[in-house]
């Protein structure tokens, strides 16, 4: 607020101007027209068609009834109202004192000529409320929060609240409402301390919630209220408006936690310098301990490699020395070994000599043991051939014995080929009849074949020899 003029007195005004908009804004689309416009058709059924939305009563008109979708379908006075079932609706008609219709969802038959009808979203509604409060020690909170209502009772709802904002039907109970409500905690506030208010919104809450069910629901006296019934009421948050008291205001619990984040600070640092000291002081500890050890170590090194060399240089020696006592007890023993191996070569000379003439005995006495046995087994062999040869001649003539006549005959047929190819060619042909022969039988047959056979003798001993 500043020197010359009051800040919250013109938020105050501002919003009262918009309120007292708001309000006559309903009026105001309701008002004559400008000069030079057109008159409106007049007339009950112009008037009618107007108020539902100007149209020539074609099936399937919708109502302007903003966010409630009503279909109006049929023609002139035998219409249908059509409602969905998340709306509350009310059909009033003419010369009766009670509704037609009334509830949630409910389509009926709709005369313009005679009928009026009010429909109302039946959803909850939310209001958001921005309260601008002085509390007790006179300084200014923004207090922020919502509340939720539904129709409870429409039969008492469409008498006491003005739903006939075409486009929002719900505004101006809205801002009824949240007038209500602002002024309750307003009211509230103004008894209250800024830390009360900053630290526990829950007294805010029940005030807002018990007066806004008073005027909604109705006293417990009997007051049927306005068929509304408050779903939920909440405080979202509260602000104070200048920025010099917040700031006082979180100063000292600022200052406190300061003080506690600059002490913890201090145990802190003092508690690292502490465990630097004795960190420090065991390094150094540990520095020393380990110069000391080292320093022994060294000595004890030192100390180790003079007994490791003189120790080296005494083995050295003692194995030059058994070095070359081995060198000799080898050479000695490379000639015994020598002569032993001599030894043993002329034993394998003489065994091999030995071997050799018994071995050129065995074979002569096993050349002699062959031949005998292969001419046994030569003559086993011809003995056994000629047993074979007897046995295939012997298969022979019985093959030949028990041939049948139509067997040689076929046999015979069967060779004439072979019989013509090596005849010789004759130079003349000359055919020989036989007669009175039986040709079907056997004997007829051979004596054909023997007469061919004489007559093709004939003619080769009657051919000229040939010149060589």
């Amino acid at each position: 607020m500043s020197g010359g003029s009051n800040t919250y007195l013109d938020q105050v005004v501002a919003q009262q101007a918009e309120l007292e908009g708001d309000l006559r804004g309903r009026r105001s689309r309701g008002a004559p027209p400008a000069p030079g416009a057109a008159p409106p058709p007049q007339g009950p059924l112009a008037k009618r068609d107007r108020a539902l939305g100007g149209g020539g009563g074609d099936a399937g008109d919708r109502a302007p009834h903003g966010p409630v979708d009503v279909r109006i379908s049929g023609f002139w006075r035998w219409k249908n109202v059509l409602v969905p079932p998340n709306a509350f609706v009310v059909h009033t008609r003419r010369g009766r004192e009670d509704p037609l219709h009334i509830g949630l969802g409910v389509s009926f038959r709709f005369n313009p000529a005679t009928d009026a009808f009010l429909v109302v979203p039946g959803a909850t509604q939310t209001i958001l409320i921005n309260a601008y409060c002085i509390c007790r020690e006179l300084q200014g909170v923004l207090v922020q929060g919502y509340v939720q209502w539904i129709i409870q009772d429409f039969s008492i709802a469409y008498r006491k609240l003005d739903f006939g904002d075409a486009d929002d039907p719900m505004r101006l109970v809205n801002l009824q409402l949240k007038e209500q409500a602002e002024a309750a905690i307003k009211d509230k506030v103004s008894t209250m301390g800024v830390r009360d208010v900053l630290s526990d919104k829950q007294p805010i809450i029940e005030e807002l919630t018990a007066r806004l069910r008073a005027v909604a629901e109705g006293e417990e006296s009997g007051d049927e209220g306005l068929g509304l019934r408050i779903v939920t009421v909440q405080i979202k948050e509260a602000v104070v408006s200048s920025s010099r008291l917040w700031e006082n205001l979180q100063k000292p619990y600022r200052s406190e936690q300061g003080q506690i984040a600059r002490l913890a600070e201090l145990q802190a640092e003092e508690a690292i310098a502490q465990r630097e000291m004795a960190a420090d002081r065991l390094k150094q500890t540990q520095r020393l301990e380990h110069e000391r050890e080292l320093a022994e170590l060294r000595s004890r090194n030192e100390a180790q490699r003079f007994d490791t060399e003189t120790a080296e240089r005494l083995r050295r020696a003692r194995r030059e020395h058994d070095d070359r006592r081995e060198v000799a007890e080898l050479e000695t023993e490379t000639t015994r070994h020598a002569l032993r191996m001599e030894r043993e070569r002329h034993g394998e000379e003489a065994e091999t000599g030995r071997l050799r003439v018994q071995r050129e005995q065995e074979l002569k006495r096993l050349e002699a043991d062959g031949e005998l046995a292969l001419a046994r087994a030569r003559a086993q062999a011809g003995h056994d051939e000629e047993l074979l040869a007897l046995e295939r001649e012997r298969a022979r003539s019985s093959v030949a014995n028990d041939r049948t006549p139509a067997g040689i005959q076929s046999e015979l047929i069967a060779s004439l080929p072979a019989i013509l190819e090596r005849l010789p060619k004759p130079d003349e042909l000359r055919t020989v009849t036989i007669g009175g022969a039986d040709q079907t039988t056997v004997a007829g047959l051979l004596d054909q074949l023997a007469a061919v056979a004489g007559a093709l003798r004939a003619a080769a001993d009657a051919e000229p020899p040939q010149r060589a």
